[in-house]
């Protein structure tokens, strides 16, 4: 029986991604073939996401678009899975009759055995005996790649639905993690980016204490470039976190912590840590530790309640704080939230006025932040050519830029320039959000 070529669509976050690269590796095991042509395929796939509304909007338009296949291609199948459908699968069913099946988050190495049933093929589906992740079939060429060390969300933030979504807080063994690490070595993967939803939280409930800083000397033992930390909460970052970052060349000095806000009050209200003079104290205690850190974080603006007041406190601690990378999104009211029932929702063009006000703030404190590196040189993985620019120009990160989410450095080279390979770039000039420069070596390291 000749292969069933398949297109997979993934929306959301990168614990999403993840997810669909192990449905891949499930599906190729399975004697399915993967496209990058919605027109080619038999099988269409949506993973979705359902964090906030404006994602399952997007998820809704993407199942609807793709649908459309169902008539001017091959399709035959069109299947929504993730983290939305654990969520409102009943109301999608009956919305969207285009879609004929769902698969919910945790099920996805089962991705095979539904097709198999739904086309009738009676070939009996092989299943992982062991750890799911050991199945994930990564783009060609992949020198990132994403390790998740934790399902599911214990926070029970006021405004969030991934503890619904997701479900409770698991640790994945730190043997399965290793493996997995050591297994995307043998891929060709330079750079590990470690997440969960709250990576600080590994380990309490497998081994009833902290262990992250013990997972990462384990990883940093293997020969990867960079390892990177996201998601990393601020109540939970350690001394002894601090040290093993210290301690080990290959994990990079930058941590993604979001905060969300910086007044007390409203933190509170959302169920988060601190305040803003906690939070100060925390930055100072890692720029003391690592002057050279790269520091991340997301706010949100337009919480229940929050006052013009909260909202100037918000922007003179950012101003103080200086993030080197900063996003923001405004509060989305989700039913089932207990942030959703609150007084004092506010309007939407408020929303809209404070979001703008932050992100011209992040645009000049990403400008003025990416100053220090010109002149200096830095070790960067190379991601390829750089699109819609001329030849001979090539595009990269250094460890203090994290994949998707943060600038680039554009650079030349008068020698081939290979993906996935190290080099040394010397900075002559920063923007807004980019860096500039040129390589100080022919080859790779």
């Amino acid at each position: 029986m000749s292969p069933i070529p398949v297109y997979l669509a993934s929306l959301g976050c990168s614990k999403n991604l993840v997810d669909s690269e192990i449905m891949c590796g499930a599906l190729k095991q399975n004697g399915y073939v993967l496209t990058e042509d919605p027109a080619e395929a038999q099988v269409i796939i949506v993973n979705t996401c359902g964090f906030i509304e404006a994602a399952q909007k997007e998820s809704i338009e993407t199942i609807l678009d793709l649908a459309e296949y169902k008539e001017s291609g091959v399709c035959r199948l069109l299947l929504a899975v993730g983290c939305m459908v654990e969520k409102f699968a009943a109301e999608m069913a009956e919305s969207m009759p285009e879609i004929d099946g769902f698969l919910g988050v945790n099920r996805y190495p089962e991705i095979a055995a539904l097709l198999n049933e739904m086309l009738g093929r009676e070939e009996k589906p092989a299943l992982p005996c062991g750890d799911a992740y050991l199945l994930r079939e990564l783009p060609p060429g992949s020198a990132t790649a994403y390790l998740k060390i934790a399902e599911g969300c214990d926070n029970h933030c006021s405004y969030c639905l991934i503890p619904q979504l997701r479900g409770p807080y698991v640790s994945r063994p730190m043997e399965d993690i290793l493996t997995e690490a050591q297994l995307l070595l043998e891929k060709g993967v330079r750079e590990l980016v470690v997440i969960a939803q709250d990576t600080t939280c590994y380990g309490y409930d497998l081994y009833g204490r902290e262990s992250l800083p013990e997972l990462l000397e384990q990883l940093a033992a293997l020969p990867f470039a960079m390892i990177r930390l996201l998601y990393v909460y601020p109540d939970r970052i350690s001394e002894e976190l601090i040290r093993v970052m210290q301690a080990h060349e290959n994990i990079c000095h930058y941590l993604d912590m979001p905060i969300q806000h910086a007044s007390a009050r409203v933190l509170k209200a959302m169920g988060r840590w601190g305040g803003r003079e906690e939070l100060l104290a925390l930055i100072r205690r890692l720029r003391a530790a690592m002057p050279d850190i790269a520091l991340r974080t997301t706010v949100m603006v337009g919480f229940p309640g929050e006052t013009e007041e909260d909202f100037q406190e918000l922007l003179e601690f950012l101003a103080e704080a200086r993030f080197d990378w900063l996003g923001c999104f405004p509060y989305y009211q989700e039913a089932d939230t207990p942030a959703a029932e609150m007084p004092d929702q506010l309007d939407a063009d408020v929303k809209q006025e404070r979001l703008d006000a932050v992100m011209r703030q992040a645009a000049e404190l990403s400008a003025q932040a990416l100053q220090r590196y010109v002149g200096k040189e830095l070790t960067l993985l190379a991601e390829g050519p750089a699109e819609d620019w001329e030849p001979g120009w090539y595009a990269g990160r250094s460890a203090y830029q994290a994949p998707e989410v943060d600038g680039l450095i554009y650079f030349t080279s008068e020698a081939p320039v290979e993906a996935g390979q190290l080099y040394q770039v010397q900075v002559t000039e920063s923007d807004i959000y980019d860096l500039i420069g040129e390589t100080s070596h022919e080859s790779a390291q």
